[in-house]
């Protein structure tokens, strides 16, 4: 029963690697389409704020789409979970959140809150890789 499990799990990793690869591609080709058409469109060369703030949220998202399909290839290869890497993704995606973020409008609670947010998973981040080089 253990074996047929351990397959099916397999399965599962690989189908939802294959169906990541696909979307960091579509999302590459499509950021790159829509890169082109605004650096040509007019005013040539150049982009406004909220442009600016949608260019570096899809970078970001396709940049955690890649530490995903890591993380999944990691699970595949050495069936267990590095921390590590979910620290890494959880900390691109704050900063994904806070760069798109409009500051001037939220309430200072909220503030403090993705503060902490951003400062616990610091912590984290930085225990676990003194925790690594500590062990070797």
């Amino acid at each position: 029963m253990m074996k047929k499990l351990k397959a099916f799990e397999r399965a599962i990793i690989i189908s939802l690697i294959s169906m990541m690869m696909l979307v960091i591609l579509v999302s590459t080709v499509r950021l790159g389409w829509w890169l082109v058409v605004q650096i040509i469109a007019p005013p040539f060369l150049m982009f406004n704020i909220e442009q600016l703030f949608l260019i570096f949220g899809f970078f970001l998202m396709i940049l955690i789409g890649i530490e995903l399909l890591e993380s999944l290839k990691v699970y595949l290869n050495e069936d267990k979970i590095h921390v590590e890497v979910v620290f890494t993704i959880a900390l691109i995606a704050v900063a994904r959140k806070v760069i798109t973020l409009e500051i001037t409008k939220l309430p200072d609670m909220k503030l403090i809150g993705i503060a902490a947010i951003i400062a616990s998973l610091s912590v984290g981040y930085f225990l676990i890789k003194k925790a690594h080089t500590i062990d070797k």
